[in-house]
């Protein structure tokens, strides 16, 4: 059998960059080839070659059986090439119909007649098991709805070859099952599929074949089930990876972090809190668990003042904050890795040794009579490149941070909010968008600061990495708390169930497996940390949740 893609000795130059370099990639007709690679290591950009927003500087692009010289994402698309980006490229004021149909008239050969297009899309939806409304507003579509809208616009236009960009980061688990299974209906039906993710569980589920990009070049392709989670590693990053994992430890004897009640108003008026109570003592971590755009953001902000409270109470070891500046919170021992590095984390004009100390530049040993200390900035610039493993251009310490990798730049951010031993840190996505490597390190570091005494107030849409490094877990939905589990009763298919809509009452009362009981167990029903007896345990959340809750429960 012939591929249906093959991709040779593609090379892409960024001035003396080799952001591809000789890089061989086929894909076979019905098959799903995952994409792995670090932060950097080129992935993006061969897809754009493919795609046709980058025209390559050599090599040859064949598909369907002919080759090509793709200018355009449009050429490729109308060759039948389709790609689904990370953010959907959906107009929210327009249904689904019109949203899949957009730009397609000429191109299908027709006037515009809803009814026999309405009954396309949904013969597209059913082939492959997807339920989709073409009359529902796409405003007031869930994400995982949003995608299947995406597969099916795809799909209507008559793709053969589709790219997935990371295709489960806003995904509960349920939502990721349901789509792992139209990938595979889809790559039955014959379709060929690329798969970009940086979740190696997921390719090792999912995928047939596996290619490992690293600096721009092919390390290996091999098939999936031929390979593991470790080697697929070892290709990624050129050595053995060894994950922080929490060590069972938990002191968590002093409270440092308490919210009472806490709402807080959106820009438009709605809350995007609502009634949120929850705690952190110190040497702690609470991992707070959700889909993107639940309330996180917001609650992260609040704590830190960057955001005001409409009514409740927020302590830091005892004393009211809220209300506060954020200088004076700051200045009360707070630490906060925020979840967009650019915006709120880094000056990107600035140098290595000028964001480290952004929140001490006006304080000894960086100040010295009014004037800037800069021995003393070189010297602490030096020792924390060395400290946190920051790997600098030619410049060093006067690297400008927009010049680095996201890796590197989230280093900084991490070195200058932990390095100080703060009471309480707040970290948001600290991982997002960084390599295996980079996360590997942070996490490490995160743990460090909880061994070290630090209450540490997690928030992350990654249910691997809230399940590696926190003592308790609380899920969010809507701005609300829908109950909160110890670490040792984690179990993804009911926080799955939580981060969909249903309290934790209601997801333990879910219909089990047959012949079996609803778990029945104590939620910790005002958010607070009482006592350990309380949480949880196991036992209480053992047995098979169903498929498809949304059919089977109310929220």
């Amino acid at each position: 059998m012939n591929p249906i893609l093959k991709m040779t000795n593609i090379s892409k130059y960024f001035g003396t960059f080799a952001a591809n370099e000789g890089v061989d990639f086929d894909v076979m007709p019905g098959e799903i080839h995952a994409l792995l690679g670090e932060n950097g290591a080129g992935k993006s950009t061969l897809m754009n070659v493919l795609y046709g927003l980058y025209r390559p500087d050599g090599g040859e692009i064949w598909f369907d059986g002919q080759t090509r010289h793709f200018t355009s994402s449009r050429d490729a698309i109308l060759s039948g090439i389709g790609m689904i980006h990370q953010h959907f490229m959906l107009v929210p004021v327009h249904n689904v119909l019109e949203n899949i149909i957009m730009g397609m008239g000429k191109e299908k050969g027709f006037l515009i007649k809803e009814d026999q297009l309405e009954k396309e899309v949904l013969e597209i939806a059913a082939r492959y098991g997807m339920e989709i409304n073409p009359r529902a507003m796409v405003a007031e579509l869930s994400v995982g709805e949003q995608q299947r809208v995406e597969i099916v616009k795809a799909l209507f236009r008559g793709t053969k070859l589709l790219i997935m960009d990371e295709p489960t980061a806003v995904l509960t688990p349920q939502e990721t099952e349901e789509l792992f299974k139209t990938l595979r209906r889809m790559s039955d039906e014959g379709m060929s599929i690329i798969l970009i993710t940086h979740k190696l569980g997921e390719v090792m589920a999912v995928s047939n074949r596996v290619t490992v990009l690293r600096d721009g070049k092919v390390t290996n392709t091999v098939m999936t089930k031929d390979s593991s989670e470790y080697e697929l590693t070892r290709f990624m990053i050129g050595r053995e990876l060894s994950p922080a994992c929490r060590d069972g430890r938990c002191c968590a004897d002093k409270l440092v972090l308490e919210l009472e009640r806490v709402t807080c108003e959106g820009e438009l008026g709605n809350h995007t809190l609502e009634d949120v109570s929850l705690s952190v003592c110190s040497g702690e971590i609470l991992g707070i668990a959700g889909v993107d755009g639940n309330g996180q953001k917001e609650l992260a902000e609040i704590i830190v003042g960057l955001r005001g409270v409409k009514s409740g109470r927020i302590f830091l070891s005892g004393e009211e904050i809220a209300g506060k500046s954020i200088l004076e919170i700051i200045g009360k021992g707070v630490g906060y890795i925020p979840e967009d590095r650019h915006k709120r984390g880094l000056v990107l004009d600035f140098t290595i040794g000028e964001n480290l100390i952004l929140k001490d530049y006006s304080k000894k040993p960086f100040t010295k009579g009014g004037l800037f200390d800069f021995g003393q900035i070189y010297s602490h610039a030096d020792e924390m490149i060395k400290k946190y493993s920051i790997k600098t251009s030619a410049a060093g310490r006067d690297s400008e941070a927009r010049k680095l990798s996201g890796g590197n730049q989230q280093k900084i951010v991490v070195a200058r909010e932990v390095d100080k031993g703060p009471k309480l840190l707040i970290a948001v996505q600290p991982t997002r968008g960084v390599d295996i490597g980079a996360t590997e390190f942070i996490h490490k570091q995160i743990l460090k600061a909880k061994e070290n005494g630090t209450a540490v107030l997690l928030i992350s849409t990654e249910l691997s990495e809230i399940n590696q490094l926190s003592d308790r877990i609380a899920v969010i939905y809507k701005g609300q708390i829908m109950g909160e589990l110890a670490h040792e009763a984690f179990d993804e298919s009911l926080i799955g169930l939580m981060m969909a809509g249903l309290t934790y009452e209601q997801a333990v009362k879910a219909p089990r497996g047959a012949g079996e009981a609803p778990v029945e167990g104590n939620r910790f029903a005002d958010g607070h940390r009482t006592n350990q007896s309380n949480t949880l345990t196991p036992d209480q959340v053992s047995g098979d949740l169903p498929e498809n809750p949304k059919e089977q429960v109310s929220p």
